[in-house]
Order: C-alpha cells, then sequence, then structure tokens
C-alpha cells in the first residue's frame, strides 16, 4: 500500500497577511488535503487570527512584531511547543517557502521528524533585502547566510528558469527543479452581473479601456513605468481607466506621484482587495493587464489574468515573460515608458488585438492548482524515496550540527513531556551537565594557556640574556 503524504509547509506569511506566496501556500494545503494527502502548516504567530476558517491544521509559532520596519512580523523558530504540533501530524515532507526563519525552522525540524527538506524559490530576495539594509556589506552578509539556509535542503524548487538563474547568481551552487505554481482562478470570465456589483461606485465610463495592476504597491513593481508610460498615452488623446489594486509601503507615493504627472483623473486606487471573486471581476472588466516588473520570478498574477481571458504587458526578459509569445499571448515591449506607452496608443486603436490576445493567453498559458499541486506530489514522492536511500547526504557544516542539535534538545523536552516527567528538572540536569563539560573545558584551556605564556616567558629571558652577553663582549 502506497504511503499517504503528510506535508508540513512552512512560510514567513500567512493571513492576516497576503501576498503571493502565502496564496501558494494556501492553495498547496488546500489541494493536498482534497486530493493527496494531509497537510499542515506552520507559520508566524499573529493576534486576532481565526485559523478555524482553514480546512487544514494551522500551526502558529512564536513571532516578533517588526511590521514597523517591513510588512512582515519575524518568527522566532525555537519552539518546543511548535515541534510538539507538528509531530502530531506524523510528517514526512517538510515544505518550506522563505529562506528565512521558516527554513532555520525548517531545519530544526529535519532531525526529530526524520523527513526531507524541500525549499521553493519564489521571490528575488536580494532586492527586499537591499530595501531593508541598504547595498553594502550588510547586505551581502544576509544573501550569504539565506544561500547557505537554502543550500543545507535536500532538494531545491524554483517557480521558473529565470528564478533559477537569479538564484545562481546570488552564489548558489547546487541543482534545482522548475516547478511553476498554478492560480486558483478558474477558467472563464463572470457575469456582467458580478462585474456590475464588484466595481459599482467607481468612474469607469463604457467605451473607455480600462488598464489594470494587481499586487503590492512597491516600486520596484515598475509602478512609475507604468505611469509615466500613461502620461504619453494621455497626451496623444486617448482617454483611459488606469487601476491599480493592492497595498504596500510605497501605495501613497505611488498615488501622490499619479497627481503629479496629471493622471488624476484616470487613475483608481482600490487599496488591497482579498475577495478573489471581485479580483475576478476586475480582471473579467479590464481590458488589458499592465506588469512591467523585472522583480517578479513567475508572476502569478499574468496568469490570473489569463485566466479571465485578459493579455498583458510585460518586459522582454522578465521572469514574468517566461513562456509568453509576443502579439499571440502576451505582448512583450522593452523597459521604457516610450516602449511601453507605443505598444498601449497602438492597442487603444485596435480592441480587438487585445481580445484574441486575451482569449489566446487563456488557452495556452492557464495553470490550475490542481495541476500544479498534482506535478508536486509526484516529485514530493521521490524525493521521499532518494532521502531514505540516502542520496542527498551532504557534508555537515558548524550550522547544521547546531540545528540539528536544537531539534533534538526540543524534541527531548517533547519526550519528556509527554512521559509525565517534570520538564524543568530534566532541562536543569541536561544544562548542568553541559555546564560542567564546558567548564572542564574552560579550565583545560586555561592551563594550556598558562603553560604556553610561561614557555614564551622563559625563551623571552633567554634571548635577553644571550643579547647581554654578546653586548658584554664587545663593551
Amino acid at each position: 500500500m502506497e504511503e499517504k503524504l503528510s506535508v508540513c509547509l512552512i512560510n514567513d506569511s500567512f493571513p492576516p497577511l497576503i501576498d503571493g506566496v502565502a496564496n501558494t501556500v494556501m492553495n498547496y494545503a488546500k489541494v493536498i488535503n482534497e486530493k493527496h494527502g494531509k497537510a499542515a502548516v506552520a507559520v508566524p504567530f499573529y493576534p486576532n487570527t481565526d485559523d478555524t476558517v482553514f480546512p487544514y491544521k494551522v500551526i502558529r509559532y512564536p513571532s516578533l512584531n517588526t511590521e514597523r520596519f517591513i510588512d512582515y512580523r519575524a518568527g522566532y523558530p525555537f519552539s518546543y511547543e511548535t515541534l510538539e504540533q507538528v509531530k502530531a501530524e506524523n510528517i514526512n515532507i517538510i515544505h518550506t517557502h522563505c529562506p528565512f526563519a521558516s527554513t532555520f525552522l525548517a531545519r530544526t525540524l529535519r532531525e526529530p521528524l526524520d523527513a526531507p527538506i524541500i525549499f521553493t524559490y519564489h521571490t528575488k530576495f536580494d532586492v527586499d533585502i537591499e530595501r531593508a539594509v541598504g547595498d553594502g556589506y550588510l547586505k551581502e552578509k544576509v544573501i550569504k547566510q539565506i544561500v547557505k539556509n537554502i543550500e543545507a535542503c535536500d532538494e531545491v524548487w524554483v517557480v521558473s528558469e529565470g528564478a533559477g538563474e537569479n538564484l545562481k547568481s546570488l552564489g548558489y551552487k547546487g541543482d534545482y527543479v522548475v516547478m511553476p505554481n498554478g492560480v486558483d482562478i478558474p477558467k472563464g470570465k463572470v457575469s456582467p452581473e458580478e462585474i456590475e456589483k464588484a466595481t459599482a461606485g467607481y468612474d469607469l465610463p463604457e467605451g473607455i479601456p480600462v488598464f489594470l495592476f494587481v499586487g503590492r504597491m512597491a516600486w520596484y513593481k515598475g509602478l512609475d513605468i507604468i505611469l509615466e508610460s500613461l502620461v504619453k498615452v494621455k497626451e496623444s488623446g486617448n482617454d483611459f481607466r488606469m487601476v491599480f489594486i493592492g497595498g504596500g509601503m510605497d501605495k501613497e507615493e505611488v498615488e501622490k506621484y499619479s497627481e503629479e504627472l496629471g493622471l488624476s483623473e484616470n487613475c483608481i486606487f482600490t487599496g488591497p482587495i482579498h475577495d478573489r471573486n471581485v479580483i475576478r471581476a476586475w480582471y473579467s472588466r479590464a481590458n488589458l493587464f499592465l506588469f512591467p516588473s523585472v522583480y517578479d520570478t513567475n508572476g502569478l498574477v499574468v496568469r490570473e489574468a489569463a485566466a479571465c481571458g485578459l493579455g498583458s504587458i510585460l518586459i522582454k526578459g522578465s521572469c514574468a515573460a517566461e513562456g509568453i509569445v509576443d502579439g499571440e499571448t502576451g505582448f512583450l515591449c522593452d523597459k521604457s515608458s516610450a516602449s511601453i506607452s507605443e505598444k498601449i496608443i497602438e492597442l487603444c486603436h485596435n480592441p480587438e488585438k487585445m481580445k484574441k490576445v486575451g482569449e489566446n493567453a487563456m488557452e495556452k498559458i492557464y495553470i490550475s492548482w490542481e495541476d500544479s499541486v498534482q506535478k508536486a506530489t509526484e516529485r514530493y514522492k521521490i524525493v521521499l524515496e532518494n532521502y531514505r536511500n540516502g542520496k542527498y547526504e551532504k557534508e555537515q557544516t558548524f550550522e547544521d550540527e547546531w540545528l540539528g542539535t536544537e531539534g533534538e534538545i526540543l524534541d527531548i523536552i517533547c519526550k519528556a513531556k509527554s512521559r509525565g516527567k517534570n520538564i524543568k528538572n530534566e532541562f536543569e540536569s541536561y544544562g548542568k551537565t553541559a555546564f560542567n563539560s564546558s567548564l572542564r573545558a574552560a579550565k583545560s584551556f586555561n592551563r594550556r594557556r598558562i603553560k604556553l605564556k610561561n614557555s614564551a616567558r622563559e625563551k623571552q629571558n633567554k634571548i635577553k640574556k644571550a643579547i647581554k652577553k654578546r653586548l658584554e663582549k664587545y663593551f
């Protein structure tokens, strides 16, 4: 009888915080639970969350509130309560989706669970790191740690070839498997009634083209290029509406820049929308999706737009443009406002072209989460077999040993608790043993240090005597 998959999915983001990777983890868990076995999700604690709404186990591990500095809470992965909850799920695959706290947690769990770790590279983390710490020594150190964390995993997946090449450029030297993500939006447009309900209250005149962006409101997504392109489109005499859906740290600056460029009457900022049916209605209402990002490694929103028959303008050579045929399943431009504005103006005079390319995208580049996770679960089984056959043995670094030991200590605490023993006494006993061992080592080192110091002093005195004797000979 084939072994049932039991997967622990780990990530630094999860509702109430929504981003592309959180969406990926939710869909992996949902589809695995429905069709392939059992899934549990381990994510940082957020206050006032209701995890009972999810049809799978959600394990919250301790976190620190760092939202003033970054968009996320920082997880603290070394918790025996977390290990206890994860062990209760009888996990045989660990799948981490973020190289920070998530992967430290995965590496701590590997020994107690005796399960392989798969890491998926979703995002160009070097861009986020530079935003947080600047471009210098600290950035290099953080990236080096990220790469070490990734290389410590048993298998590495990337969401596109471009993502894999970006990972290599950061210093990663291992192999990777391309595992594209799917989308949770079904194929086909929604009804006119649903579009009307979702877009009610917004200034969207009939016959005026609607352009759309969905994602984090961050400059590195190419939002400045969108706005500067639209200035030229407006100057050419074309009317339009540009809808931005999303929130983020740069949202206020983007809105202010649109006003400075004289686009206030043309731009609509809805803020974040969490209802996927409403998002789907906006995709169905729009005429063209603008996504000039060279940051994204996969661009799920491009496939989401395609699901609703909406074609995209993308940057040539970007990861988001992988698999797109120019003029057939999307429109490829240079990374410049001049190139993009020229294409938009051309399409404003040829709306049938926009419609046809959107229909082609729906049929040719759409991939469902069911298909994506089916492929992933097939690979899970291969990884599990390789792990049990010893094919992932690697040279153990100090960090591997430390994290493995950390996991073993947490496991000891869990076992002690389950046996009803006094955890405090057992841990104190362990601590006393470790302390006494360290004290003996320190005393031994100190004796050696004193011995070497005395030896050096003796040699120094001999040299002084020899020099003095030589001087006395001449004087």
